[in-house]
């Protein structure tokens, strides 16, 4: 008896152009991709937006600021009359916080789509916002009442032009996660796919530019009167916030972004990163049809491990990715958090959600070069320029007088071993200085380092025993091999030349030179007695 031989392993044309999975629904090599005609307008369209709507009226617009007003004001005077005046009470500013955020959280919630949207970027801020506020918003992710299916159906033959029976074999009437923006549902086209499509809210657009001129007039009314929102900044958040979501509201940027991605992590050859493919035709503004992938959720660490994957490589994997992305290509993703990230059971990282994309032009891929290749050559002018370019000080900002008035040019101290108000005087002076040179915080670079606080934070999950400084060391050690010739050319210093200084990272993480080691479990025992120093200090404080 003979036996024919197995077939060669599929080979997909398209994986020249972009980090996709190996067995594909489609093969987008060769496609005309109509839908990405229009993109470079579509930007340029987007990009005008934004300051259009952010213009400040001199009166109120509409009945919107009313709701609005009624709803957030309702909210922080009942935290007031409550929250506030037991925390005073007991000394216990975090029952303030706590209240103040879940109060907040309801408002958003009853004030629909645009902010719940606002809600969810803030819930992925964890080490740029308060804790409390993004423990509390992270609810507003998965308590987003979903469309009807007779609307998500008329969505989609409205964008199709023709019955969802004509393109789809099976639709799932419940969707697979509902967001304030869209919502997604599992479905099959008539030629066999398995596929999930991405479907926008009905009127969201409307409401969300409703939204913003509403929040716009509101925002400096807030400066200063609630302890989250001074923190936050109100109208410069609302600046981020306009800015990143007239960008989702079309999903043919979003679709543009994927294969952007996808084509950067092809060229780096980061196959352990892979981006969803978008369907060649079934891309319009409102209606996103992709390939689907899963896997492990992101914080299944016990199912990854069971599975043989080496969870401390995977995050390696995506930290590298995302630093080469940002730095050398200009571009990355923009909303890096566990609901849009599986782990694949081969260890490959799934990335999904691309409607909020960091995208650089050269003068501030340059200076993200900058400021990365300065941390690990103990160069903070360097890194401080960087941040001048980036637009986080004016550009007239005399680099020598800020590396000086920082304080810079003083020796490394340990804040584990401050007192809670020496900390604080240290903290209070720092800020009051930065905000004398005019400090801010551009939204590209609040992307770049809400994304990094995800990283970290993902480090305590998948890789708590890591080595540190080993690792730090062995990225570095990557970009120099790979990329020295490159990273001279652009900065004027070559990296081949100027080994990363562990100097530089003992003073980051605020240990002596005596340090040889130190674990991201290590790190977070020193974080936390610091928080614990703090709180007790603060609660002594009140009470007297």
């Amino acid at each position: 008896m003979t036996t024919s031989p197995a077939p060669a392993p599929r080979h997909p044309a398209d994986l020249e152009m972009g980090a996709f999975s190996d067995d594909p629904p489609w093969d987008l090599a060769g496609k005309e991709l109509s839908w990405r005609k229009e993109v470079a307008r579509l930007r340029q369209e987007t990009a005008l937006e934004g300051p259009q709507l952010l213009h400040r009226r001199r009166l109120p617009p509409g009945e919107r600021v009313f709701a609005t007003s009624v709803r957030l004001g309702w909210a922080i005077a009942a935290w007031r009359f409550n929250e506030k005046r037991r925390a005073d009470k007991l000394g216990r500013r975090e029952i303030s916080r706590a209240g103040l955020s879940r109060r907040l959280r309801k408002a958003f919630e009853r004030l629909g789509p645009t902010y719940i949207k606002l809600g969810q970027i803030l819930s992925s801020g964890e080490g740029v916002f308060p804790p409390e506020l993004v423990n509390e918003f992270k609810l507003l992710r998965d308590q987003v009442p979903a469309e009807s299916f007779d609307v998500v159906r008329s969505v989609v033959e409205g964008e199709l032009g023709r019955p969802l029976e004509a393109v789809f074999e099976r639709f799932e009437t419940v969707p697979l996660a509902a967001a304030s923006i869209a919502q997604v549902h599992a479905a099959r086209l008539k030629t066999g796919e398995e596929v999930v499509a991405k479907v926008q809210r009905p009127q969201v657009a409307t409401l969300v530019r409703r939204d913003i001129a509403a929040m716009s007039w509101l925002a400096p009314l807030l400066v200063g009167r609630i302890p989250v929102a001074s923190l936050a900044n109100p109208p410069a958040l609302v600046q981020l916030f306009t800015e990143t979501i007239v960008e989702e509201m079309d999903f043919r940027l979003e679709a543009d972004n994927m294969l952007d991605i996808a084509a950067v992590l092809a060229e780096t050859g980061h196959r352990s990163v892979v981006v969803p493919r978008p369907h060649p035709e079934l891309v319009t503004k409102r209606l996103l049809v992709m390939e689907r992938l899963g896997g492990f959720s992101w914080d299944d660490v016990d199912g990854m491990k069971k599975a043989g994957i080496d969870t401390s490589a995977v995050v390696h994997a995506l930290l590298v990715s995302f630093l080469e992305g940002a730095t050398l290509f200009g571009v990355f993703h923009g909303d890096l958090h566990g609901g849009n990230l599986f782990v694949r059971p081969d260890g490959t990282v799934a990335l999904l959600d691309y409607g909020i994309t960091g995208r650089l032009d050269e003068l501030r891929r340059v200076a993200f070069l900058r400021l990365l290749m300065g941390g690990t050559m103990n160069d903070q002018r360097l890194q401080l320029a960087a941040l001048r370019d980036l637009g986080a000080v004016p550009p007239d900002t005399d680099i020598d007088a800020l590396y000086r008035d920082l304080g810079f040019d003083k020796p490394v101290v340990d804040p584990t071993t401050l007192s809670p108000e020496a900390l604080l005087a240290e903290v209070r002076d720092l800020t009051k200085r930065l905000l004398e040179y005019g400090a801010k915080f551009p939204k590209i670079l609040m992307l770049f380092v809400k994304d990094l606080l995800f990283l970290d934070g993902s480090l305590a999950t998948l890789a708590p025993d890591i080595d540190l400084f080993a690792e730090v060391t062995e990225v570095a050690n990557y970009f120099t091999r790979r990329y020295g010739e490159r990273i001279a050319h652009d900065i004027g210093l070559d990296p081949r030349v100027n080994p990363v200084d562990m100097g530089a990272v003992r003073a980051v993480v605020g240990v002596t030179e005596d340090v040889d080691s130190l674990t991201y479990r290590d790190l977070m025992a020193r974080r936390d007695l610091i928080r614990r120093r703090m709180e007790d200090h603060r609660r002594r404080s009140e009470r007297h």
